[in-house]
């Protein structure tokens, strides 16, 4: 950030700012519209688009951009860019192929939707910054590898936990130690709330039920720790990961890791339920270096060999201002994949399910998400939860019993579907 507010600011005398464009105008598009407009110069939003014209119009007008323009093709909206009016459009092809913006942030929290506007987009030459765990958990290594052979810049986003632990781990690997554990910080993990148990919450924060669920039953998760994994190459120790429980302080859960399993595994991903500071993420790592470990123990950070490293907070929208800049100024990717699939979500039954009913979306009422290696995954065909929805039951599944590919129909001409089987088969030589 020291060095990214200079390079905006300089942007703003120069009358030169970053043009922005946003795929979706839900509640963090709108914070994002927010903290762009009224406080960060050198960046602009020069286009929105979303399903809903009314919704991106609202979030507009809340922002205080009020003299705005509806267009449809891609013509308008270049003409609108060009003439620094922010545009607003429901045709998401326009925002792919128009000249003049610098970045597009994909927001919908769709995997569908999501791969195939990112797929427009990177034919037309433009970097993607993705609020989009989901997607990225299950087809980030595909989708970086049609990125690098377009010639643009796929990453995640700071402000949700796999960004902010990117910045953490890099930090930490900065000073020459060894990261062992990519952790999460969590208040509350229940693998069967449904959008009923969570809509009052929901409506408190003028989020949909079912994104509130993905967030109590664990799959929010799942993705972010598969995120890490596969922009670590770290995995995890068991399926589902550990998830103690704890009220203490996260520097002193040091003790109930193995050393020796984790470096075995190059490193694993884990989360925990309870202990402070949250919500939060946290890096353990350990050196072997006597002089790093006598003066990390000077400053108060213990005996090791594990050593802990936490940020006590993710900001979510607040950062991804900062994520554009060091994209669009830097080159800087904040996360994406290694190369090919480590750690995959994979789809498990929330409750009894019967042959022939249809699985709902991401925090819905049928499955969870939970974290297994993709070595394994893969060799018991369990069915990635990025692709579960829409897929049909071609037999009774019991509650808890995770779902293969061998469980259901699904529809194969879906994009998502056509992108899995190429990454597979890409990775898999």
């Amino acid at each position: 950030m020291i060095i990214v507010d200079n390079a905006l600011n300089k942007r703003e005398k120069e009358n030169n700012p970053i043009k922005v464009g946003l795929i979706g105008a839900g509640e963090m598009a709108k914070g994002m519209m927010n903290q762009i407009v009224k406080y960060t110069p050198g960046m602009v939003i020069s286009a929105t688009y979303n399903r809903t014209v009314s919704k991106a119009q609202a979030a507009y007008e809340y922002v205080g951009l009020k003299e705005y323009k509806l267009v449809e093709t891609t013509a308008e909206l270049e003409d609108a860019i060009k003439a620094g009016i922010p545009a607003i459009t429901s045709n998401a092809d326009a925002l792919c192929e128009a000249e003049g913006l610098d970045i597009l942030v994909e927001v919908t929290g769709t995997i569908e939707f999501a791969a195939r506007t990112m797929l427009k987009a990177m034919d037309h030459g433009k970097h993607i910054l993705s609020f989009n765990a989901e997607i990225d958990a299950t087809l980030g290594p595909i989708l970086k590898h049609k990125a690098d052979i377009a010639g643009v810049k796929y990453s995640v986003g700071d402000g949700d936990q796999p960004g902010v632990t990117l910045n953490l781990y890099r930090f930490v690997k900065s000073m020459g130690f060894e990261p062992l554990l990519c952790g999460n910080i969590k208040g509350l993990q229940d693998h069967y709330r449904t959008p009923e148990t969570q809509k009052s919450f929901a409506a408190q924060w003028d989020m949909t039920p079912e994104m509130v669920t993905s967030f109590a039953d664990g799959t929010k998760i799942s993705f972010e720790q598969a995120c890490i994994a596969n922009a670590t190459g770290m995995k995890v120790a068991t399926r589902g990961m550990y998830g103690h429980h704890s009220k203490e302080h996260i520097d002193d859960l040091t003790h109930l890791y193995d050393v020796d399993e984790m470096k075995e595994l190059g490193g694993i991903v884990d989360y925990v339920v309870g202990p402070k500071p949250g919500p939060g993420v946290f890096i353990y790592a350990t050196t072997d270096d006597p002089w790093s470990a006598k003066y990390l123990k000077y400053g108060k950070l213990g005996d090791g060999p594990l050593y802990s490293f936490y940020v006590p907070y993710h900001l979510l929208f607040f950062e991804t201002a900062i994520s554009i800049a060091r994209m669009v100024d830097f080159d800087d990717i904040i996360l994406a994949p290694k190369a090919g699939p480590v750690v995959e979500v994979v789809a498990t039954a929330k409750f009894d399910l019967k042959a022939g009913e249809t699985i709902d979306g991401l925090g819905g009422f049928k499955s969870y998400g939970v974290c297994e290696n993709y070595d394994t995954a893969r060799a018991e065909r369990l069915l990635p939860m990025g692709l579960a929805e829409g897929c049909v039951l071609k037999k009774d599944l019991p509650q808890d019993k995770e779902i293969t590919f061998d469980d259901v129909e699904f529809d194969p001409s879906n994009i998502k579907h056509a992108l899995y089987k190429e990454q597979f088969e890409l990775f898999s030589k």
